[in-house]
C-alpha cells in the first residue's frame, strides 16, 4: 500500500504522510498498522504535530506546565510547548478546546507561527484573511485540498506539515543586541 499503510491509497499525499511517519511525528496506529487519513484532526492533535516538528522529542521539559484545564494528560506537554512558543493561544485563558477540530486557517495561523510570520492576524472577524494570504503565497496549502474553514484530516495535516518543513523562515532585520525573556544577550550584529 501506499506510505506503508494498509489504509492509504495513492489518492493520498503519500510523500508527506511517509516522511511525517519516518520522522516520528504522525505515526500510524500501533494495534491496526492504520494511519486512518480522512480522520479530522484536533486541535490537541495539531499541538503534538507541531511540538513534535520544533522540539522533535524534547518537549517534556513542558510537563506539568500547561495553562489550560481542559487539555488531557497525554496532549499537556505538547499544548504546553507551543503555548509557551506562541505558536498556539486558548479559547480563554484556562480553556483551549483541544477536542474541537482545527480548521484549514487555523491551522495555517499555526504553522505560520512556528516559521515565524508572528503577527499576521488581525483583529475582528477577518482575523484568518492575512493568514490565508500568507499561507498562499509561500505555498502552505500546496496540495493541500481544503477549503479556508473545513475542518482539516490527517491527509491535509501532513501535506501541510511537509509543506511548512519545506518552507523558508522568518529571518530577522534587526541588528545590535537583543535580550531574551531569560536575560540572554544575543548579538543580532551590525
Amino acid at each position: 500500500s501506499a506510505a506503508g499503510f494498509p489504509d492509504v491509497s495513492n489518492k493520498d499525499n503519500t510523500e508527506a504522510i511517509s516522511v511525517l511517519n519516518a520522522v516520528g511525528v504522525m505515526l500510524g496506529d500501533e494495534d491496526t498498522g492504520n494511519f486512518r487519513p480522512e480522520d479530522n484532526v484536533t486541535r490537541n492533535e495539531m499541538a503534538v504535530i507541531l511540538a513534535k516538528l520544533i522540539l522533535g522529542s524534547d518537549a517534556d521539559k513542558y510537563v506539568g506546565t500547561c495553562p489550560f484545564t481542559d487539555v488531557p494528560t497525554w496532549a499537556q506537554k505538547y499544548v504546553a510547548a507551543c503555548y509557551d512558543n506562541k505558536i498556539v493561544v486558548g479559547r480563554t485563558e484556562s480553556i483551549y478546546d483541544g477536542s474541537a477540530v482545527v480548521t484549514a486557517q487555523e491551522a495555517a495561523a499555526m504553522v505560520l507561527r512556528v516559521l515565524g510570520y508572528e503577527k499576521l492576524e488581525s483583529t475582528g472577524t477577518n482575523w484568518a484573511q492575512p493568514v490565508v494570504a500568507k499561507a498562499n503565497e509561500i505555498r502552505l496549502f500546496k496540495d493541500v485540498g481544503s477549503s479556508a474553514t473545513a475542518p482539516m484530516d490527517r491527509n491535509q495535516v501532513a501535506q501541510l506539515a511537509l509543506n511548512a518543513l519545506q518552507a523558508d523562515m522568518v529571518t530577522t532585520k534587526l541588528s545590535g543586541t537583543v535580550t531574551t525573556p531569560d536575560g540572554t544577550i544575543v548579538n543580532m550584529g551590525e
